[in-house]
C-alpha cells in the first residue's frame, strides 16, 4: 500500500508550481501518491500542471475556488496512503524529504504528526529556520508549544509535515472559514493531545520571494477569518497549560499589532489583546505597546518603506 499521499492545493501559481511538482517527482522515496486539487486557476497553472503525466499524479480541477482550507480537505478525502503530507504550490521539498519521513514513521510509530526543519527563502537566498529546539537536539518528540514559543518560527508548517490519515479525520481537518493560521489552528488541536516528533534537518524550502500577486498573507485579514481571533475555544487550556499561554500570548502581540494601526480593526485587536498576560512579556515588547497608535503607524510605514526600497535595490543594483 502507498505509504504517503501528497497533497497540493493550487490556485495561480503559474511562476512557481513546476519546481514544486518537479521536487516531490524527484523524491528518493517513490511509495506516494501527488493530488493536486486546481482551485479554479485562470493564469496558466492548469496548463503547466496538466504537462506531467506521472502515473502517480491525481488531478482535480474545480471551477471555482473554494478556499485552501477546502481544497486540503478535499485532497485528504481524496488520499489512500496512511500517512498525509502537504505542499504549498510556490514551495518545494529538498529529494530526501519523504525518505526521511518514512524513517521518522519508522522509529516513532506512537507519534501523530510529524515536522522537519525547513530554509526560509528570501531575496534569493537560502537560511535555516531558527526553530526553537535546544542546541544539539536532532530527532524526537518535542513540547510544541515551548519550542515554537521560543522563536515564533514555526516547528510545524503546511509544507514540513507528515501526519496520521486517523488524527486528520479525527480533527475534522481544517476550518474552512479560516484563511489565516488555518495550519496553525490544526497543528494546535493536535499538539495539545497527541505527540508531535521532529527532525532537526531543513528538508523544505519555503519560498518568501513569491511576488505579492501570488500571496494570500500581505493584507489583514478580517477577524473572522484569522485563527488569533477564533481560538476561542482553547481559552480553559490558557488557564490550565502555561506553555499554551505563553505561546497564544507572544502570537497575540507578534500578530495583532499590524491591527491596531487601523480603525476598522482596532477595537477587535485591544480586546483579543486584553487577553494577555504582559508580566510574562519581554520587556521590548512591553514598551512598544505602550506607544501611542500614531507612533506606531508611523513605525509600520518606516519600516514598510526600507523593505521596498531594499527589494528595489537587490533588483537593481
Amino acid at each position: 500500500m502507498t505509504l504517503f499521499s501528497v497533497i497540493i492545493p493550487l490556485y495561480n501559481k503559474a511562476p512557481y508550481v513546476r519546481k514544486t511538482i518537479e521536487s516531490v517527482l524527484g523524491q528518493t522515496f517513490d511509495d506516494y501518491e501527488l493530488i493536486i486539487i486546481d482551485n479554479g486557476s485562470n493564469d496558466g497553472s492548469s496548463e503547466i500542471v496538466a504537462e506531467f503525466t506521472d502515473p502517480r499524479i491525481q488531478i482535480v480541477r474545480l471551477e471555482e475556488n473554494i478556499g485552501v482550507s477546502n481544497a486540503r480537505n478535499k485532497g485528504v478525502e481524496l488520499s489512500t496512503a496512511p500517512y498525509i503530507t502537504f505542499l504549498d504550490a510556490d514551495d518545494w521539498w529538498e529529494p530526501t524529504f519523504l525518505e526521511e519521513m518514512a524513517g521518522l514513521t519508522e522509529r516513532h510509530p506512537n507519534a501523530s504528526i510529524y515536522g522537519t526543519g525547513y530554509y526560509i527563502v528570501k531575496n534569493g537566498k537560502k537560511r535555516v529556520a531558527p526553530i526553537g529546539v535546544e542546541e544539539g537536539f536532532t530527532e524526537g518528540e518535542i513540547n510544541y508549544c515551548k519550542v515554537y514559543a521560543k522563536t515564533l518560527c514555526m516547528p510545524l508548517t503546511s509544507i514540513t509535515v507528515a501526519m496520521s490519515r486517523t488524527i486528520f479525520d479525527e480533527m475534522g481537518g481544517f476550518k474552512p472559514y479560516l484563511k489565516l493560521g488555518e495550519d496553525f489552528d490544526l497543528w494546535i488541536r493536535i499538539a495539545l493531545k497527541h505527540k508531535v516528533v521532529f527532525l532537526n534537518k531543513p528538508l523544505s524550502s519555503y519560498n518568501q520571494d513569491v511576488d505579492v500577486t501570488y500571496r494570500g498573507t500581505h493584507h489583514l485579514r478580517n477577524p473572522k477569518e484569522h485563527m488569533l481571533w477564533n481560538l476561542g475555544y482553547l481559552e480553559p487550556e490558557e488557564k490550565v497549560n502555561p506553555d499554551y499561554k505563553q505561546l497564544i500570548d507572544n502570537l497575540r502581540t507578534y500578530g495583532l499589532l499590524p491591527y491596531l494601526h487601523t480603525k476598522q480593526y482596532r477595537s477587535d485587536a485591544r480586546q483579543e489583546l486584553a487577553k494577555v498576560n504582559w508580566e510574562r512579556q519581554p520587556i521590548k515588547t512591553q514598551r512598544l505597546y505602550r506607544m501611542p497608535v500614531i507612533y506606531l503607524k508611523a513605525r509600520m510605514n518606516f519600516l514598510k518603506l526600507g523593505s521596498m526600497v531594499k527589494q528595489f535595490l537587490i533588483k537593481h543594483v
